[in-house]
């Protein structure tokens, strides 16, 4: 049987929700830049069409692999620090080097994922920075829901990629979230087809939304 494709391309802008609304919106399919908030079930990457698949993880079946405890390990030398939202000179730098890994489809800047005042935001957002010696090797941003929590972004020092920062401060966010007795964890984005975002496809107890309000094993 063909599958039946579903067409999905919204948006609408809100000014303040509720944490269960936040729930509600992602387990919808939905993403947000501030109060900007969209959805789209297809997309071009690398100028080739692909079906966009929303991503999320359901915790209590999420564990370690051995690939993602040898990252932990490998940045267990790291300075981690949890704090709101705040966009610092920092970060934004960290952003010009950490853009020079994309070939294509390169952001302009680090407001194309985050407000550039996080009173701007709707709901609450915190962002884990990763440090050595004082530098800031990796920045990731998420979400705070009633039972979920969202990534939104992350940077790391593209001379650092050995390290898997990307991963690690992933792996940060979900122990944050399972710490807090979150139920899910949304990635983000990926394509059905083979890209870049494979990553995210790659963690136990990964979910995929089929556009038509149901969540499946990926």
């Amino acid at each position: 049987m063909k599958e039946f494709i579903v067409y999905v391309d919204e948006e609408r802008f809100v000014s303040d929700i509720t944490p269960a609304e936040m729930d509600d919106f992602l387990a919808r399919g939905w993403r947000h830049v501030g109060r900007r908030f969209f959805r789209y079930s297809s997309g071009y990457y690398d100028s080739v069409f692909r079906h966009v698949a929303p991503l999320r993880i359901r915790l209590a079946n999420f564990s370690l692999s051995k690939s993602q405890r040898r990252t932990l390990r490998k940045n267990s030398d790291l300075e981690v620090v949890l704090r709101p939202l705040e966009i610092t000179p920092e970060i934004e730098e960290l952003f010009e080097r950490h853009k020079r890994r994309f070939a294509f489809g390169i952001p302009e800047s680090i407001y194309n994922f985050l407000p550039r005042d996080a009173r701007d935001n709707p709901c609450e957002a915190l962002e884990m920075c990763v440090y050595r010696g004082g530098e800031l090797l990796a920045a990731s941003f998420f979400d705070v829901g009633e039972r979920a929590v969202s990534s939104v972004y992350a940077i790391f020092a593209p001379e650092e990629t050995g390290r898997r920062l990307g991963i690690f401060t992933m792996l940060l966010e979900i122990d944050w979230a399972l710490k807090n007795k979150k139920e899910f964890f949304y990635q983000g984005y990926c394509f059905e087809e083979e890209s870049f975002y494979d990553y995210k496809k790659r963690f136990r107890g990964v979910e995929k939304f089929d556009w038509t309000g149901n969540w499946k094993t990926f």
